[in-house]
């Protein structure tokens, strides 16, 4: 396993939801509370950068090429061009529970619907009004019945057929695996799948390797956890950083491990100056490429 090395060593207030583009061989991810969607050119370096009206929690990649953008009041699907303009395709407002709410983790299920999260701005504020949403053509479904504080580490196994689902919140800090059906992309019976108050930090987004096991960031601990489908961990990978928020494999044979992380206002960062910034680790395992939007 390799030292972690940074990607873009410019840091992130709440940087979150990266996601490799294989085809351009970029790395994309966000900055929430900045509003900002980033791309990073794995090959030469290139960076560049577009700023939305309103935070964005997380994005997944089309087949168009467009971007779905999972926001404060709507998932839109954008179209990011040169010199930072931003053109709308289509966008889809999100009915939310109570003001002053914004979506959160996101990412495509296997047949390309876009899910996400939602969660009350003020995680301090522990309302559990948070709710799981799907884009199904031109309207938002809640596909996932339960509610949570923060929903976060959204992912779904080899064959589609479980959902794993996490609340970061402290008073809850619990990872839950759900069957998912692939035909109506409906979840249901979640059961405890890893409990992070025995663990240091709390489970924020996730991914799935090419085994099977699930890597989830410990934000607040300072790790990446790898956890078998059975739910025994069985990998801690160390970051120099006390808050990751997300990873996602990619690289060139998806055997780079990217790691998000965000950085905290008002305390002392002395021991921990990369803080908001994007990392890539080695991990000894390869991932696999994630589905894009196709409804």
């Amino acid at each position: 396993m390799s030292t972690p090395e940074l990607v873009y060593k410019k840091p992130c207030a709440v940087g979150e939801s990266p996601v490799w583009d294989a085809q351009a061989g970029a790395l994309w991810w966000v900055d929430i509370v900045r509003k900002t969607i980033h791309r990073w050119v794995m090959r030469s370096g290139e960076h560049q950068s577009w700023l939305l009206q309103e935070m964005v929690g997380s994005i997944a990649l089309g087949i168009d090429g467009c971007v779905v953008a999972a926001q404060e009041t709507a998932i839109e699907r954008i179209e990011l061009l040169a010199g930072g303009e931003i053109r709308s395709i289509r966008k889809t407002p999100v009915e939310h529970a109570i003001p002053g709410m914004r979506c959160n983790d996101g990412r495509c299920d296997p047949c390309g619907r876009f899910v996400c999260s939602t969660m009350f701005n003020d995680m301090s504020a522990g309302k559990s009004v948070g709710a799981f949403l799907s884009l199904k053509g031109d309207r938002i479904e809640r596909f996932f019945e339960p509610s949570v504080i923060v929903g976060n580490g959204l992912a779904f196994s080899l064959d589609g057929r479980s959902m794993y689902v996490s609340d970061s919140h402290p008073s809850v800090q619990t990872v839950w695996v759900c069957d998912y059906d692939l035909g109506t992309g409906y979840a249901s019976r979640p059961r405890v799948f890893a409990d992070f108050k025995a663990l240091d930090g709390r489970p924020d987004g996730a991914a799935i390797d090419a085994d099977g096991c699930y890597w989830i960031c410990a934000n607040d601990g300072g790790a990446v956890y790898r956890f078998t489908p059975s739910g025994q961990l069985d990998r801690r990978v160390p970051l120099p950083v006390k808050k990751p928020s997300m990873c996602a494999f990619g690289g060139a044979n998806f055997d780079t491990l990217f790691v998000t992380s965000i950085r905290p206002e008002g305390i002392d960062l002395s021991d921990q100056p990369l803080a908001g910034c994007v990392f890539a680790v080695n991990p000894g395992v390869k991932g696999r490429e994630e589905p894009k939007f196709a409804t």
